[in-house]
């Protein structure tokens, strides 16, 4: 009987037997290649791989590195299923015409990342990538956001190429990002432990040195302490200062200049002379000096360090409140072999890995337990706690239809769900990946300063170099520190880490607030508002409709009340509309509309019965359709929110209140101090007059379709405003492309989310302010990181030159520039 290979399904030849123990079971391999794949999988946890796989792996080949094996296999889909998103850009936007590119994006988790130059150092490699379209590194949390196209790159190639330039990089898991920052904290105390032990007992032979030149040591006791500070000082400068000189290997390896490289010259240079000093017996050593500022420099590093850790741990945070269980429902069959007949018996409940429930499954939730996944809820009710997602801490009551999402907490009731969105996909995890990416967004003012930065270094080298030879001709004994000192202080640490600090502080704080930023530009355009647009129902105004009045305009009796709500929330059951949703409890299942088409921020049409309806507003239902009864109608008629139409006569008006939110009248009342103030609604003119006699608007504009909203903003602009357009609904989605910032409700349509710049997730108007603010602030912390980083630097640099600056002085002087620009930054997660 032939065997199979369990891996790639092949036949195993005569004669081999291996094997790989997979789910407590050998299973039969057909070559060392497939083996050593199996085997990787099996020790990475992916074991799942072979129970929802749809066609065998492909043929393993030997002898291939174990990492280059494990980002092959991250090229599978199902595997990739877990962490990479399909979504479209457009790389000539916004030129007119231009087509969007299908592409997949993923956000990884990059190791060895030290500075803002480690980042800028793998876009500029991987950005020689053929199909690479987009990738942003944030130094600061130490990831990055990929955007592929998969038919041109692999994933594999793509950590391969980072890989090459010395970085490990793998898809973002928040369990392994915090293993990985408490194995680096351990590293660095590590490092800093012996190294701050050893330059201690340097310092102290140190001292016996400097007063045995006082009291005449002899010769061979001042020999033998050099001797015992050289072995002390050793491993300080190959085991301590390693990061830096590995960062250094990493720069000029791609033909690249880092801040590192300056350091790990300066550290190189003066062991090396005291060294020299030591074996020939001639000149100074300076053992004591390069063991102390080596130490200095790692405990900026470590702080540095710990500051990022702070501002990055929120979204690992977010992601760790993910369940790793769920109870599934399943519904167990009795299967009769004499009948071939199937019955069901009862709903089962299974506990499963949360991650492989699929869209259709059905969940049961108990007091107390974490949602596993968007879905929405088919029974029961309960209160849930969304405070991880829109900062709210109030407990929000849920019921049957009512959309609930993967993290948030269940309150005092037991709730079954239908699944929606699996965990990986979930609102949550978009929020995340969307933040992350908003977070890697660099300003303008960025781009800048990283150029600046690389020729910064240049000009340190050059100037180092001038230094040297100057001060050998005028001082000789001075030239090496003052050339060291030169190397040291002036390194643009902080010039770098000025703005990605900034940035994912403010998100972050942005996040814990409820606001959600996805357009990378917001925090740069943001300050420069000066107009903000509003559309009226659900967002100025709660959305929540409810039917006041029914007018008949026909004498036909067989319209009734009840008849005419059955036939509107059956045409009305296809919109996303706010005013669409009061209709659903007079839903009636014994009539179906036919042929049914929704038309964009005007109304419904279909047929029902072989009749053809239209329910909509009254300019959209008389257009083109010159109906002398339907001019005959009242002006109340006219005007009410939505009319009723049957093959082309208007039958019914329906009238529906919606009341204004509370904070609606203090957000527009601060926004006119400072800026205008638009409501651009498809609501009848006179419902907008209504609302403007309520709350203090500059101008009010009612009865507009998308395109007619479009223009108004448009129009705005060209008056030199710089506009904010906030909306919720599905015909809000269009105009946000207009302006220069879209605001979206979190409980508007999804549509209109996922064009939005910003979501609300607290659906709370008062959050613009809060999102105002946070962005001037930002802006005025971000170019106070650049001043204090160009000032110091331009003091520091000549009076280095000078000779004005001890090495002691030059070290301190770089690692509080860098600690307090981070520190700066860190004010933004304060309130």
């Amino acid at each position: 009987m032939n065997r199979q290979c369990f891996h790639c399904n092949e036949a195993i030849p005569t004669g081999i037997n291996l094997s790989v123990e997979i789910n407590n079971t050998q299973q039969p391999m057909c070559c060392i290649g497939c083996q050593a794949i199996a085997q990787t999988i099996v020790d990475n946890g992916l074991t799942q791989y072979y129970a929802v796989r749809t066609e065998p792996a492909h043929k393993g080949q030997p002898l291939v590195p174990e990492q280059l094996q494990k980002n092959k296999l991250l090229d599978e889909a199902v595997l990739q299923s877990e962490f990479i998103f399909n979504t479209s850009i457009n790389p000539n936007a916004p030129q007119s015409g231009s087509q969007n590119i299908s592409c997949k994006e993923a956000i990884l988790t990059v190791d060895g990342i030290s500075c803002a130059a480690c980042a800028w150092l793998i876009e500029m490699q991987l950005d020689k990538l053929p199909g690479l379209i987009n990738i942003n590194v944030n130094a600061t949390s130490q990831r990055a956001t990929v955007k592929w196209q998969d038919n041109k790159v692999k994933l594999s190639e793509i950590l391969l190429a980072i890989e090459n330039i010395g970085y490990h990089a793998m898809p973002f898991k928040a369990n392994d990002v915090e293993i990985s920052n408490k194995k680096q904290n351990k590293t660095f105390i590590k490092r800093l432990g012996i190294s701050g032990i050893l330059m201690m007992q340097v310092m102290m032979v140190a001292i016996s040195l400097y007063f045995g030149a006082f009291f005449d040591m002899t010769e061979s006791n001042i020999l033998y302490l050099r001797w015992v500070s050289f072995i002390l000082t050793t491993p300080i400068i190959f085991y301590g200062a390693f990061p830096f000189y590995n960062g250094a290997i990493k720069a000029i390896k791609v033909k690249r200049l880092s801040m590192d490289v300056p350091v790990s010259i300066a550290i190189i240079l003066a062991f090396s002379a005291s060294a020299w000093a030591t074996i020939t017996q001639q000149g100074e050593v300076y053992f004591e000096s390069v063991s102390m500022f080596t130490f200095l420099l790692l405990i900026g590093k470590f702080l540095e360090f710990r500051a990022r850790s702070r501002a990055a741990q929120v979204s690992a945070n977010l992601l760790k409140m993910m369940p790793l269980t769920a109870i599934k429902l399943v519904t167990i069959t009795d299967t009769s072999i004499q009948t071939k007949s199937k019955k069901a018996i009862n709903n089962s409940e299974v506990l499963i890995a949360a991650k492989q429930l699929v869209k259709g499954d059905f969940v049961i939730i108990k007091p107390g337990e974490v949602v596993p996944a968007d879905g929405i809820i088919i029974s029961g009710t309960s209160q849930l706690n969304e405070a991880m997602l829109s900062g709210e801490q109030l407990p929000i009551s849920k019921t049957v239809n009512d959309k609930v999402f993967a993290g948030t907490i269940n309150g005092d009731g037991n709730i079954s769900i239908e699944v929606k969105n699996t965990s990986n996909h979930s609102f949550l995890s978009q929020l995340i990946r969307l933040s992350e990416s908003s977070q890697a967004h660099k300003p303008k003012i960025a781009q800048l300063s990283d150029k600046i930065a690389q020729y910064f270094v240049a000009l340190i080298l050059l100037t180092s170099i001038a230094t040297a030879i100057y001060w050998q001709q005028h001082m000789p004994e001075q030239a090496f520190w003052i050339t060291l000192s030169v190397l040291v202080a002036t390194c643009p640490c902080a010039l770098s880490l000025a703005t990605p600090t900034g940035l994912t502080c403010a998100t972050t704080r942005l996040n814990k607030a409820g606001i959600m930023i996805k357009g990378g530009h917001v925090m740069e355009t943001m300050p420069n508002v000066n107009c903000f647009a509003f559309d009226k129902t659900g967002t100025l105004t709660t959305g929540e409709f409810s039917i006041s009045d029914i007018r008949l305009t026909t004498d036909n009796k067989e319209y009734t009340k009840e008849k005419l709500l059955a036939i509107a929330s059956v045409l009305e059951a296809h919109s996303e509309h706010p005013i669409a949703k009061p209709f659903t409890k007079y839903r009636d299942n014994n009539l179906i509309a036919k042929q049914v088409e929704v038309h964009s921020g005007k109304g419904v049409s279909g047929s029902i019965d072989g009749v053809d309806y239209a329910i909509g507003k009254y300019t959209w239902l008389t257009e083109a359709k010159n109906d002398p009864e339907n001019e005959k109608l009242s002006s109340d008629i006219k005007v009410a929110n939505c009319l009723l139409m049957a093959n082309k006569k208007i039958i019914a008006a329906f009238y529906l209140v919606d009341e204004i939110r509370d904070d609606t009248f203090s957000l527009i009342s601060q926004l006119n101090q400072n800026n205008k103030t638009l409501l651009l609604s498809g609501d009848s003119q006179s419902a907008c007059d209504a609302i403007a006699k309520q709350i203090p608007l500059n101008e009010t504009f009612g009865g507009l379709s998308a395109k007619d909203k479009m223009n108004k903003i448009k129009d705005a602009e060209a008056k030199g405003y710089t506009v904010a357009m906030t909306g919720d609904g599905v015909n809000d989605s269009p105009v946000f492309g207009a302006a220069h910032i879209s605001i979206a409700m979190g409980c508007g349509a999804d549509i209109t989310k996922s064009g939005a710049d910003v979501i609300l997730l607290n659906n709370k108007l008062n959050s613009i302010n809060t999102l105002i603010t946070v962005s001037h602030r930002t802006r005025r912390i971000i170019l106070q990181n650049y001043l204090w980083a160009f000032g110091y630097n331009a003091i520091v640099l000549p009076l280095a030159v000078m000779g004005y600056i001890t090495p002691y002085m030059a070290v301190i002087g770089m690692s509080a520039s860098s600690i307090l620009v981070i520190t700066n930054s860190l004010r933004l997660l304060k309130k």
